[in-house]
């Protein structure tokens, strides 16, 4: 099974549903790019009216984990994920449809290759950045995902 934007958005319904009601949605996802949109609404608001910080962290998240997910499956081999360490940085109020998009698919494919290889747990830092309609940044986000193949 490949998994596409609509399978990622059927995934968020079931198993992430406050990502899927807050708007969160993929919308393109191949061998080196995921993208995903968020649109700012009454239900991910925050008090100062623009996108919560933490809607914006799972748009971002989701970019990432995606990729790192169709990489995983395409490798034929159980390996575990979790995300170890993140941070992000905010430049202006997310308002509007904001953008997130990872484009870093031949990094994935280096640490699961050296991960299978070695056997032991491998780590990468994925970048995401979240782009308004005007195409002005208005935040990043980067995420330390840890590897590790299962026994």
């Amino acid at each position: 099974m490949i998994i596409s934007p609509r399978k990622l958005n059927s995934f968020l319904l079931f198993k992430l549903p406050a990502a899927y009601f807050c708007g969160v949605r993929a919308t393109s996802l191949n061998d080196t790019t995921c993208v995903v949109t968020v649109k700012h609404k009454w239900i991910n608001q925050n008090p100062f009216n623009s996108m919560f910080w933490a809607v914006q962290g799972m748009a971002a998240e989701l970019t990432t984990g995606a990729l790192m997910m169709a990489k995983i499956k395409a490798s034929g081999k159980k390996i575990s994920m979790l995300v170890a360490h993140n941070n992000a940085s905010f430049t202006k109020k997310a308002t509007g449809r904001v953008t997130f998009m990872c484009d870093q698919g031949e990094h994935i494919d280096d640490a699961i290759k050296k991960a299978i290889a070695t056997g032991e747990g491998q780590t990468i830092t994925l970048n995401s950045k979240g782009i308004n309609a005007e195409g002005l940044q208005v935040s990043e986000f980067n995420f330390e995902w840890s590897l590790k193949v299962k026994v």
